[in-house]
């Protein structure tokens, strides 16, 4: 018998993970356990969760259980630079001993890295795009996702935008939490169209991280994984928001793919949907589910195997080019509009190319497995924005 080479793979630690609906009952004890006693905890959380009645409950959790809770939630969307910059200076302002981050993946980007960087001497940007070295000592840190999607709780990579208008990112498993409570109660007030586009970008998390230059057979355990969870039950999710089993299951799928990204990146769907943003506001998961559906069956046309073995993961047998089909008409089922907004009327497939060849994006245009020239960049450009409502550009 022929021998087999052995695959030689890396891959990075996991935060401890606590799943389960009702996890977030024993916040006050985790609060305990994890933070300098006598210091206060610091909430960053989005204000519209208050008004779902998703933090205030949690609020009084902790304080019931003896905490001092500050809450910053100075911040809306992506994460920019002074938003990053004054969380940092909250932490230290308030001498704090905890940070909680509770929300999608703008909440837990921007506590994350507040919460590693201050107890160092520096500003959040001194420390993006591989600049100064993280510092050896961070804040202990509980990440808590109300939303199927980014996995940025399980992530090194944390993005916001600098005072540049740049997307820059801040990596290291420095910014990894100590703690990740997944309690898929807290995503049932997410309304259809946001449970649609988080999903998709948990989706195109885990295809792009078993499909690019960087995958192994290693990682392919959480991606697969993810696969078949999110495609098994993000449509029921969407059509039957209560429905806690499906919640819980693109919970998990989400938190997966997001180990998945961890270690192997993202790819070319990502790059076209960072690119947009750079141009102009764009919810991230929509434009990484239209971006998909733009290069997919070019990708897929070039496979060598590892499209096939996404495509059985989700379900389909081992045909990558049966995803191509089945990930339009997945599509359309869970309401998803192929349509940008209104303001990418005014830029042309040239800028967007450009954009794809920036050095904040160029890295995972390079991770494709098939290789991305820039004619292949422009066409992929104009046919994103085509999907903008408007006079063609």
């Amino acid at each position: 018998m022929a021998s087999v080479p052995i695959e030689s793979f890396s891959l990075r630690r996991v935060p401890e993970i606590r799943f389960g609906p009702g996890s977030i009952a024993d916040i006050a004890e985790d609060a305990a356990e994890m933070a300098e006693a006598g210091q206060p905890v610091v909430l960053f959380s989005d204000a519209a969760l208050f008004d779902f009645g998703l933090a205030g409950p949690l609020v009084a959790k902790l304080e019931v259980g003896g905490a001092r809770v500050a809450v910053f939630s100075d911040f809306a969307g992506e994460p920019k630079q002074k938003e990053v910059e004054a969380a940092t200076d909250f932490l230290r302002r308030h001498d704090a001993g905890l940070a909680i981050c509770l929300g999608g993946g703008s909440a837990m980007d921007l506590g994350k890295v507040a919460a590693a960087v201050a107890l160092g001497d520096l500003g959040p940007a001194a420390y993006a795009m591989k600049g100064e070295k993280l510092p050896a000592r961070r804040l202990p840190c509980i990440c808590i996702p109300t939303t199927a999607g980014t996995g940025s709780e399980l992530s090194s990579t944390n993005i916001f935008t600098s005072t540049a208008g740049r997307k820059v990112w801040v990596w290291g498993s420095e910014t990894k939490p100590g703690r990740v409570i997944l309690d898929p109660e807290l995503t049932l007030s997410l309304p259809p169209n946001l449970t649609a586009w988080t999903g998709l970008d948990a989706f195109v998390h885990a295809l792009e991280a078993c499909t690019n230059v960087y995958r192994h057979d290693g990682n392919d355990i959480y991606a697969h994984r993810a696969l078949e969870l999110v495609a098994g039950s993000l449509e029921q999710a969407v059509q039957q928001p209560d429905d806690l089993a499906a919640r819980g299951r693109m919970l998990l799928g989400a938190a997966y793919a997001g180990m998945a990204i961890d270690n192997c990146s993202a790819g070319l769907a990502h790059n076209l949907s960072h690119a947009l943003a750079a141009l102009a506001p764009v919810q991230h998961g929509l434009a990484t589910a239209l971006g998909l559906e733009v290069v997919l069956g070019w990708q897929a046309e070039a496979d060598s195997g590892p499209f096939a073995a996404a495509a059985e993961a989700c379900g389909l047998g081992a045909d990558g080019g049966a995803l191509v089909e089945w990930y339009g008409d997945w599509l359309t089922r869970c309401g998803v509009k192929r349509e940008l907004p209104a303001t990418f009327a005014a830029f042309s497939p040239a800028d967007l190319a450009a954009e794809m060849s920036a050095p904040e994006t160029i890295g995972i245009r390079r991770s494709s497995a098939r290789e991305v020239s820039d004619a292949d960049s422009g066409r992929f450009a104009a046919a994103l924005l085509a999907l903008a409502p408007g006079p063609a550009q």
